[in-house]
């Protein structure tokens, strides 16, 4: 084995670098953020809304299957590899959403999205976790996972502001093929493994071994059931604020600039919020903190039913991120902290697997209730199983 150390200052340069790499994979989540839902009214004239949310319930599906894949093949195939692949996959993204002359073509788009998503996104996560070791894992998530996001919202209001100005395709998606381009690069040239970092973890692990990785990550087990069940929850209502907001939005009469920025305001604040909650999760009672992070989104949601203004919207936004900035992190750190070292990627994958799926349970769910009830209807609904998968933080999370 190579002379290998565990930590953050250790490890400084490789984690920098797929920080950088992480963001690039959040700035193509952030390019259809603002103004896909845009597109399918304006250029293919689709009115439904469960048929607008199709894109994302293919997205998570995809990316969801890709999630628990990436984890269950890292130690086989090696971490930098799938990252590699990741970014391969992603080249004709850009190009489909600029040329695409059908829906289906978005949705085909999407597919490729949700690969590029499940191997790039994941296996920063993993590499990440095995360089820092124990002691900095929150913070190490919550910089991964503050890089992606920030991106997301910083591409999310580039996008709102480039179509606003000069339509709404080629010119937004102009931004994909430079992040392609560099997030390939640097992922083939730049990346080291980690596989000797977790060799090094095993070898002082006091974690036992879970008996079947699957089952225990899904339910099974108390604290990683709970933290499962809170993700898919998380990324449902994530999946209803992706897909809905700017329709509901545009319902209100705000202009364009206007919905890029409202929409953005929650993953920047999302983005920013995890430079410190992903400390606070190394130093502070991780159930507290998913039970509080999940209630602050869930009632920011239910308050949006009854919000006017531009400040309203807003705010909630703000409050939206703020409570999602104290889970995603913590979400990951404590996957981590419950899993053997060999088996991390893999229960990873699988709280991945679960946590993406609810992106297309969302879009399916509030796309049905927003087209048989209306767009009000499906933000309470989602509103309120967030609070409830709080709760279940709350009595089942040891």
């Amino acid at each position: 084995m190579p002379n290998i150390e565990l930590g953050l200052k250790e490890n400084w340069r490789q984690f920098v670098l797929l920080v950088i790499i992480n963001a690039f994979v959040g700035g193509m989540v952030g390019l259809e953020r603002t103004i896909i839902p845009e597109i399918a009214e304006a250029d293919f004239l689709i009115a439904a809304k469960t048929a607008i949310l199709s894109f994302i319930m293919v997205f998570g599906v995809v990316k969801a299957i890709t999630n628990y894949y990436t984890g269950a093949l890292a130690n086989k195939y090696g971490r930098k590899n799938l990252l590699t692949i990741g970014w391969i996959i992603a080249i004709p993204i850009p190009f489909i959403l600029i040329y695409a002359n059908a829906w289906e073509w978005i949705i085909f788009a999407n597919v490729l999205l949700g690969i590029n998503q499940g191997l790039t996104w994941s296996s920063t996560v993993v590499m990440k976790i095995d360089l820092v070791g124990e002691k900095d894992r929150g913070l190490a998530m919550g910089l991964n996972e503050s890089a992606g996001y920030l991106a997301v919202g910083g591409v999310a209001f580039l996008t709102g502001w480039i179509a606003s100005e000069y339509g709404l395709r080629p010119y937004p998606f102009y931004l994909g093929i430079v992040f392609v381009v560099l997030g390939l690069l640097s992922s083939w040239l730049l990346v080291k493994d980690t596989v000797h970092h977790v060799s090094l973890e095993t070898i002082s692990s006091t974690v036992p071994k879970l008996k079947n990785v699957f089952l225990e990550t899904t339910w099974l087990n108390p604290n990683l059931g709970s933290i499962s069940q809170a993700g898919l929850v998380n990324n449902l209502n994530d999946g209803m604020v992706w897909g809905l907001f700017p329709i509901l939005l545009a319902q209100a009469a705000f202009d364009l600039e206007q919905i890029g920025k409202i929409v953005a305001l929650y993953p920047i604040v999302w983005g920013l919020g995890q430079l410190f909650t992903g400390k606070m999760a190394d130093l502070l009672n991780k159930k507290s903190m998913l039970f509080w992070g999940m209630l602050l989104q869930g009632l920011a949601l239910i308050l949006m039913i009854y919000a006017a203004t531009f400040l309203h919207f807003a705010l909630l936004s703000i409050i939206l991120g703020i409570g999602t900035a104290i889970v995603y992190p913590t979400f990951l750190a404590a996957i981590a902290d419950y899993t053997h070292p060999q088996q991390r990627a893999e229960s990873i994958g699988t709280f991945r697997l679960w946590r993406d799926l609810g992106y297309a349970v969302g879009a399916l769910l509030t796309g049905i209730l927003a087209d048989t009830m209306g767009i009000y209807w499906a933000v309470g609904v989602i509103g309120g199983l967030t609070v409830l998968s709080s709760f279940i933080i709350l009595f089942r999370m040891r």
